[in-house]
């Protein structure tokens, strides 16, 4: 485990630590009133109780779905983006690491992120989402495939459903090359990682860009005692890696961004145009003789939209660099099962590629 992991520091939420104007929500305000305030650039600042944000985020959210009623993949792209706006201007006070209204969540992120910083302003929707990443890391996540639980950490991406693992396990199972060497490229939550360990390989370089991953799983490593098996690197694809890999692994996002993408969550989503040919280029400086490269990846662009390009596919047809050694496809099943699954993502498979060296 890399000793200068201890300089990293945590991405955290966007705070206001000076004073505001704002118009403070209570309950029995004229909330559409409030709501059109707050579309038009108005902060709005939550009093008394926790349940009132709520109410004024489900008037925004009908507010704004009168006017997007385009029901496309960019139409509701659209929405989201405009939702995301203007309920960020919806705040909550924190004084010293707590939410200052009533009946509002405990929320530990509060005091492990902001320890310097005893009160401040923070938005509606990011209350949210670390509360429910608190609740997640408190609850742990049972990884079907590993036989284990992770603490996944605030702002790194980590699974719900388990279709590809369960391929990458069954490719894992069959492998009978080398286990020395191993590099991961974008280790989330350490899933992939874990599972080269439980199968044998010694020597694992794994990387993101996201701080927070790196930050949570060398706390995982900690805990499982796989902290001599990992070397974690904070940076982009190969960068800093001087290994060459019997198996590069990597599980890329899966839908090409048509938006500028924030750090984070937003990047372990979607992918810039360019991440895919600097992925090849650079793995093939990497892989050792008789190597394997083993791509997670999913039909969902596809699905989502007819005349979208396979990556992978425009790889092997367009560059002389790397040939196709096995394909295997996965149904992906609704993460429950009381879901009734109307949406495009009824059609999605995930793939598994491996691909060796020409």
């Amino acid at each position: 485990m890399n000793k200068d992991l201890v300089s990293i520091q945590a991405d955290r939420p966007a705070i206001i630590v000076t004073p505001i104007d704002a118009i403070s929500f209570y309950r029995k305000m004229d909330t559409k009133a409030t709501v059109e305030e707050m579309v038009a650039g108005k902060y709005v600042l939550v009093e008394e109780y926790y349940s009132n944000g709520l109410e004024v985020l489900s008037e925004l959210k009908k507010n704004l779905l009168g006017k997007y009623t385009d029901k496309s993949f960019q139409g509701q792209r659209d929405y989201r983006s405009a939702f995301r706006e203007a309920s960020h201007r919806l705040l909550l006070k924190v004084k010293e690491n707590k939410l200052l209204v009533k009946k509002s969540p405990d929320i530990g992120w509060l005091a492990l992120l902001y320890p310097e910083i005893s009160e401040f302003y923070i938005s509606f929707p990011e209350v949210q989402g670390m509360n429910s990443s608190w609740q997640w890391y408190q609850k742990w996540i049972e990884v079907q495939t590993l036989g284990i639980t992770l603490h996944p950490f605030y702002g790194a991406y980590f699974p719900t459903r388990f279709d590809h693992l369960k391929l990458f396990d069954k490719w894992l199972k069959k492998y009978d090359g080398s286990k020395d060497k191993a590099i991961e490229i974008g280790v989330g939550s350490g899933i992939l990682s874990f599972q080269l360990i439980q199968n044998g390989f010694l020597n694992i370089f794994a990387t993101d860009t996201n701080k927070n991953a790196i930050i949570g799983v060398a706390q995982e490593c900690k805990r499982l005692g796989y902290e001599d098996k990992i070397r974690l690197n904070h940076g982009d694809l190969f960068e800093n890696c001087d290994m060459l890999a019997n198996v590069i692994v990597f599980n890329p996002p899966w839908l090409l961004a048509k938006h500028k993408l924030e750090e984070g969550i937003d990047k372990a989503i979607y992918y810039e145009e360019d991440l895919f040919p600097r992925f090849f280029e650079q793995a093939q400086k990497h892989l050792a003789p008789n190597g394997k490269i083993v791509l997670i990846f999913s039909n969902l662009a596809q699905v989502v939209d007819e005349e979208s390009t396979h990556p992978i596919i425009e790889e092997l047809r367009n560059n002389n660099r790397f040939r196709k050694e096995l394909h295997l496809r996965r149904e992906v099943r609704a993460s429950s099962k009381k879901t009734q699954r109307t949406d495009s993502r009824e059609n999605e498979k995930v793939e598994l590629w491996v691909l060796g060296l020409k």
